[in-house]
């Protein structure tokens, strides 16, 4: 199989700079969300790369674990990249990396918009896309968003 790749672009009204520090800080992303649980550090320290989390979330109604590595963390350019290490996902896909970047809106409007970006290569042909996990990234960001404002 080869390396396919899927994103999507959320519109927040969060400054770029602002979202980026409050995910970079995963610990906390999980009084932001219904969708995530926690976040444990099970190696390195937290927000630097090298360093290995284990986020429990819900994802389609059911609780479920993914271990994740940090890859890159850019605080010029608002990007956070994990790569999966274990979990769901590794039964399906031999690879499977994650990228979230913040910027401001092109028109130079209020608000940013986050994209987000999937690259995995999949075990075989009768694996799906992982289209509902992208929608999954869209409805976190959303109640990120929602959950910043509210603390301005």
């Amino acid at each position: 199989m080869i390396e396919e790749e899927i994103e999507v672009d959320v519109d927040i009204k969060t400054r770029a700079d602002k979202f980026h520090k409050f995910i970079r800080r995963s610990q906390h992303v999980p009084k932001a969300t219904h969708y995530i649980k926690g976040c444990d550090l099970l190696e390195g320290e937290w927000g630097k790369v090298g360093s290995i989390l284990l986020w429990k979330l819900v994802f389609d109604g059911e609780p479920r674990v993914s271990k994740d590595m940090i890859e890159v963390i850019d605080e010029e350019k608002n990007v956070i990249q994990l790569r999966v290490l274990e979990g769901p996902l590794k039964k399906e896909y031999k690879s499977f990396l994650k990228t979230m970047k913040v910027m401001s809106p092109k028109h130079g409007g209020p608000g940013s918009v986050v994209k987000w970006n999937m690259k995995y290569e999949r075990i075989d042909q009768n694996v799906d896309h992982p289209n509902r996990l992208l929608q999954f990234f869209v409805e976190v960001s959303k109640e990120i968003d929602q959950y910043l404002l509210s603390k301005d």
